[in-house]
């Protein structure tokens, strides 16, 4: 079966669905009064912005595996095509129908994040209510048998590390989410990324996932880079980030063939940029003694600005930064020690040198 002709027709659908559903969801928040207002304390646009680029994104990805699944999956298995071979697609159809669960588990977590994400742009929750919202969301993942384990068999240890990464990542992505083009951009990298590592480990389901993903944000990308026409809202910014911290968890990154277990570490440093961010602010907010979950000027993309920066070379810099790690990460697929200490190490000076262009610009 010719994978690659799969992986683009379902790239391409989401990238299609999301051209046309953002323009839609575009008029449909300011028809609803899903807006952002400007605030020169701690935002840098001057004009109220649509909100809803998230559900359209979300949209764009739900409807390309819901009906690629429900639709395009039983006219292959039932319908005698002249350019597919049955037989040989018997085990594929087989495995597609055997993941089910997983899909469901996949679009009800994405849904739920997506309605707390848009409770929130409406209404502006708490953070310890969007907390234990994501946390609720993350533990029912882990309930239905998506789960890190770490070669452990500890179901509490499972449990916790589940809902910490889920929840970490959600927010790290809702923290990225600061200038024209940036969360939506890193999430396409990632999406990318991970579509690629499973593509190669012939984990199909996770290789699609991951492109319906990286299409839709694609699809939304033009209308959200600089100068934006519309944001992802906690919406988007909240979908996003789960997607990025579920598909790593459904995907598996060591196995016999593997020389050592360090490619465990893969999702870690695909991530590396959003997080290490997220560390970064949280620090200098608490060193200052302010609430963490406040928003401010002090994320990476700002200080690239304050540098000198335009805002599209900034965002731009910050994707390069994540896929040089991102591609890096691949590596520790097929090396030895030395080579994935090599590529860690590597990953490791790329953060430092994050470390003094942030310090660089807080100094501006």
């Amino acid at each position: 079966m010719n994978w690659i002709l799969v992986y683009f027709f379902i790239f391409d659908m989401a990238f299609l669905l999301a051209l046309v559903f953002t323009p839609i969801f575009k008029r449909l928040s300011i028809q609803w009064g899903y807006v952002d207002q400007p605030d020169l304390e701690r935002k840098i646009h001057t004009q109220a912005m649509p909100l809803l680029g998230g559900v359209a994104v979300f949209g764009a990805f739900a409807l390309t595996v819901g009906f690629n699944y429900l639709v395009m999956l039983p006219m292959v298995a039932r319908v005698d095509l002249p350019f597919l071979d049955l037989e040989e697609m018997r085990v594929y159809i087989d495995g597609a129908l055997s993941v089910w669960r997983k899909l469901v588990v996949l679009l009800v977590g994405g849904g739920l994040m997506v309605a707390l994400g848009m409770y929130d742009d409406k209404h502006d929750l708490g953070a310890r209510t969007k907390l234990a919202g994501q946390v609720v969301i993350a533990l029912l993942v882990w309930a239905a048998g998506i789960r890190i384990t770490l070669f452990m068999e500890s179901q509490i240890v499972s449990l916790l590390l589940t809902v910490l990464w889920i929840v970490t990542i959600t927010n790290a992505l809702n923290f990225l989410d600061n200038m024209d083009g940036l969360c939506a951009g890193i999430g396409l990298v990632c999406a990318l990324v991970f579509a690629f590592i499973a593509g190669m480990q012939e984990q199909y389901f996770v290789c699609v996932m991951g492109l319906a993903l990286a299409g839709a944000l694609l699809g939304f990308l033009p209308h959200n880079f600089k100068p934006a026409s519309i944001f992802l809202g906690d919406a988007g910014s909240h979908f996003v980030g789960y997607m990025l911290a579920v598909l790593p968890v459904l995907g598996t990154y060591y196995g016999e063939a593997q020389p050592t277990y360090l490619p465990v570490l893969i999702p870690l440093l695909v991530l590396a940029v959003p997080l290490f961010d997220l560390v970064m602010v949280m620090w200098i907010r608490m060193r200052r003694g302010e609430p963490v979950y406040i928003g401010d000027r002090n994320h990476i993309s700002h200080r690239l600005v304050r540098l000198g920066l335009p805002q599209s070379w900034a965002v731009t810099l910050i994707y390069l930064i994540t896929l040089t790690m991102g591609l890096g990460a691949t590596v520790l697929l097929w090396s030895e020690w030395t080579a994935a200490l090599i590529i860690i190490v590597q990953s490791v000076c790329m953060l430092a040198i994050v470390t003094l262009l942030e310090q660089l610009g807080s100094k501006r």
